[in-house]
């Protein structure tokens, strides 16, 4: 199982945003130096947000993960990056900072000749497609709606165009340490493809649940910036 430690970016800074209500710490000032202490502590893969984008606030850190995605290259890492990645126009942004894998909004996925039109200008190998859930079914991030078809139309419309790898997100569960959804993640997994689940992973014993569950990777971010466990500790524990 892969682990992918969390940059999440805003105002030039490494920041975690609660999906519920709203509440923001920092915990970094250099998103880059951030990425070379998980690169030294043995990082092949990191998982970046511009959550300037993401939330709409004007602001646009694609010049500092693009030095993310430098940094990483250098050591030999690769960089899947989102943020609300809903239009070609983002998607290609993203790709051209070299970044190894996009991640595609959910609402992506609705528009099917949008996330059509996507495939064909990124090519599947270079895209994700985020699956954000709220009690087991899938969202649109500032919406209380569901999305129609839940999360096995979704995934298929996705698998059916070459994309594989699939996050899975408990928004709901995000940032607050309370485990992952895994059997939401898991019953995501039974449409094909490779599952990445994230939102809420606590503990060694939550990746070592996950890893038992058949997932592909784990996304962990505060759990890492509050030492509820090392890096180190958490590739170690996943497999």
């Amino acid at each position: 199982m892969q682990i992918y430690p969390a940059i999440d970016i805003k105002r030039g800074q490494v920041v975690r945003v609660m999906e519920q209500g709203g509440a923001e710490t920092v915990y970094a000032d250099d998103p880059v130096a951030q990425a070379e202490t998980f690169l030294a502590a043995g990082a092949t893969w990191l998982h970046v947000v511009d959550l300037d984008r993401a939330y709409r606030t004007g602001g646009d850190n694609t010049p500092l993960v693009g030095n993310i995605v430098a940094t990483a290259r250098a050591a030999g890492a690769s960089v899947q990056v989102g943020g609300l990645l809903a239009t070609v126009d983002d998607v290609s942004r993203i790709l051209e900072t070299a970044a190894a894998r996009a991640i595609v909004a959910t609402a992506a996925a609705v528009d099917e000749a949008e996330l059509e039109r996507i495939v064909r200008s990124a090519g599947a190998a270079r895209l994700g497609l985020a699956i954000d859930l709220r009690g087991g079914k899938p969202v649109l991030r500032g919406s209380t709606g569901t999305v129609p078809g839940g999360a096995a139309e979704i995934a298929r419309r996705a698998l059916a165009r070459g994309v594989e790898h699939l996050v899975c997100r408990d928004l709901d569960r995000d940032g607050v340490l309370g485990g992952f959804a895994l059997d939401d993640a898991e019953a995501v997994a039974r449409f094909g493809g490779r599952v990445i689940v994230a939102g809420g992973g606590a503990s060694l014993a939550d990746l070592e649940a996950a890893r038992g569950r058949g997932m592909s990777g784990a996304i962990i971010g505060r759990a890492l910036y509050e030492q509820r466990f090392t890096l180190g500790e958490a590739i170690a524990c996943s497999g």
